[in-house]
């Protein structure tokens, strides 16, 4: 039964939800890899199952449209970036069903771990990327790469809250982990040169976290309140729930 007086936190994934999502995305692409048709969809029917059985978990009206809105334009922006622009193609040149749900995956990763991360790490990731996409764009191997990170700090200043900062932070670093892996099995591949804009790039480009930066920006400030975003409201009961 569904019942707005639950609590947003109802979204928070719990520790052995998070470790089987986890195991679920590192297997799942190996078997994609491994057995290319059959294992894509195999991983494809498992993620569904799994997300839709996390959904029917979860009670609160606003904590479900998160989720829904989280797969809805995840899967606009994998529509537009791999099919339209061509910024990356997946192996069978489609949008394998699991990858909007991957997305979800990733949000609900960064749930989770943001509020568990030290406050310094909103500073120690960018002093580590915009020397590198920098030195990417003037030796010319990965111009494109300043664009994606000129994203990533956007965001970050922008972000009222230092709950919300640590929230793109976290889910630049796991992102990252998830490209390298992806592109290392071979399931996917960003093309060498960005089409329509002729600047170099690298598969993945360092500061390809910023794709799923710009997702959690527009999930937070789609149900976003004068109050406080969703990310504040969850990260004000982790922190409750850890003391």
């Amino acid at each position: 039964m569904i019942d707005d007086k639950m609590p947003i936190s109802d979204l928070l994934p719990s520790s052995r939800h998070l470790l089987f999502m986890a195991i679920l995305l590192v297997t799942g692409l190996a078997l994609d890899n491994l057995f290319p048709f059959m294992g894509q969809i195999f991983f494809s029917i498992i993620a569904w199952v799994s997300f839709l059985f996390f959904y029917e978990q979860i009670k609160n009206q606003k904590a479900r449209f998160i989720l829904m809105s989280c797969l809805v334009i995840a899967t606009l922006g994998e529509l537009f970036c791999s099919l339209v622009w061509g910024l990356y193609t997946y192996r069978l040149e489609n949008i394998p069903h699991y990858v909007p749900v991957g997305h979800v995956f990733m949000f609900l990763f960064s749930l989770y771990l943001a509020p568990r991360l030290p406050n310094w790490i909103i500073y120690l990731v960018p002093v580590l990327v915009v020397p590198y996409v920098l030195a990417g764009y003037m030796i010319g191997f990965d111009e494109f790469g300043v664009i994606l990170a000129a994203f990533l700090v956007a965001c970050v200043i922008n972000a009222p809250t230092t709950s919300e900062k640590k929230m793109y932070i976290t889910t630049f670093m796991l992102s990252l982990c998830l490209e390298i892996y992806g592109t290392y099995l071979g399931n996917w591949a960003w093309l060498a040169e960005v089409p329509y804009w002729s600047l170099s790039n690298t598969s993945p480009p360092l500061a390809s976290g910023a794709f799923y930066c710009v997702l959690d920006f527009l999930i937070i400030y789609t149900l976003s309140t004068k109050q406080q975003t969703p990310v504040e409201e969850l990260n004000q009961y982790a922190v409750l729930n850890e003391a």
